[in-house]
């Protein structure tokens, strides 16, 4: 018998403990196909703590972590992506890096460039690609004329190394340019810093070459979750709840307009990702989020807070 493909986890914190959970669940339904190696976190005892939980290894650092494993999940704080994913990448080892990939486009290139060195899978944690919700919606999407995204969250006590754009939007900027598949042409943007120094509510309007409209507002200040998107096309819209996986279509009939449900199977996103990593990583395959789609996602958020803080300029000149 071969001898099982290794994964494990590097940075066992808010997200990243959800990961653990997640690889511990593969490995054991693998039937020794795939085992859950190692986990890796900059605080020694939280790593421990984890690797007893699911009953795995604690590397030491994080040459440990990369002689244990073959494929492996980045869910440290932003700023420390390229930092840890580069060497594994190095190495050989395949990453899902968590989104945003990098806090700079520079960067993000830099990481896609090493996997194409080095022959290995480089994925982009963008969970809303796995929400069952997006597949209804591709299944019946024909050329959108207009797209209404809305996300927001309780302030969350992380990830305020950077701003709700590259925090929250950055999920509804890749699912928007993975829908319309067009240039951007213009982007006009607004937000607010609150509670921390970077923006932590914003608004921005992105306009496409084919003529679609997208208007993305992202929150994390808000009492309540909300993650919903709104797709208007020639002859009906899509209403779609990311948080409750369910979803409504309008359709016009005469004069009038008729709602239907749409049907969608749960599931959790986050294990359909680690899963379909897990495979593309097992079998060379291409993954659904790419690096480059990821580092687009990255480029059009920068874009968007840098207009941002320049208006945030001139409002206080």
């Amino acid at each position: 018998m071969s001898s099982p493909f290794r994964i494990g986890v590097a940075g066992v914190g808010a997200i990243g403990k959800n990961h653990a959970r997640i690889m511990a669940e593969i490995a054991a339904k693998s039937d020794g196909v795939v085992a859950f190696a190692a986990v890796y976190d900059a605080d020694a005892a939280r790593a421990a703590e984890f690797a007893a939980q699911y009953g795995t290894q604690a590397a030491s650092d994080l040459e440990d972590f990369a002689q244990r494993i073959d494929a492996a999940t980045v869910a440290v704080p932003t700023i420390f992506h390229r930092k840890v994913a580069e060497p594994l990448m190095q190495r050989g080892i395949h990453v899902m890096v968590e989104k945003p990939i990098s806090e700079s486009y520079a960067e993000a290139q830099a990481l896609i460039e090493l996997a194409q060195e080095k022959s290995v899978i480089l994925q982009v944690g963008h969970i809303e690609r796995f929400n069952p919700v997006l597949l209804q919606l591709e299944q019946r999407m024909d050329h959108p004329k207009f797209i209404e995204a809305h996300r927001l969250s309780p302030f969350p006590n992380r990830s305020i190394d950077i701003g709700v754009v590259l925090d929250l939007m950055i999920h509804d900027i890749e699912i928007v340019l993975h829908l319309v598949k067009s240039p951007l042409v213009q982007v006009d943007a607004v937000g607010i810093p609150v509670l921390t120094k970077r923006e932590d509510i914003a608004n921005a309007r992105l306009k496409f070459a084919n003529g679609c409209i997208a208007n993305i507002t992202a929150s994390r200040i808000s009492p309540e979750k909300m993650r919903k998107i709104r797709v208007f096309q020639n002859d009906s819209y899509l209403s779609l709840d990311y948080q409750e996986q369910s979803g409504w279509i309008y359709r016009k009939d005469g004069m009038q307009i008729v709602r239907e449900a749409v049907e969608v199977e749960k599931d959790e996103p986050l294990k359909l990702e680690i899963a379909a990593f897990v495979e593309c990583a097992r079998h060379g395959r291409r993954p659904v989020v790419t690096g480059q789609e990821g580092a687009e996602a990255v480029r059009i958020a920068l874009e968007i807070t840098d207009q941002i803080e320049k208006n945030a300029a001139l409002g206080t000149s």
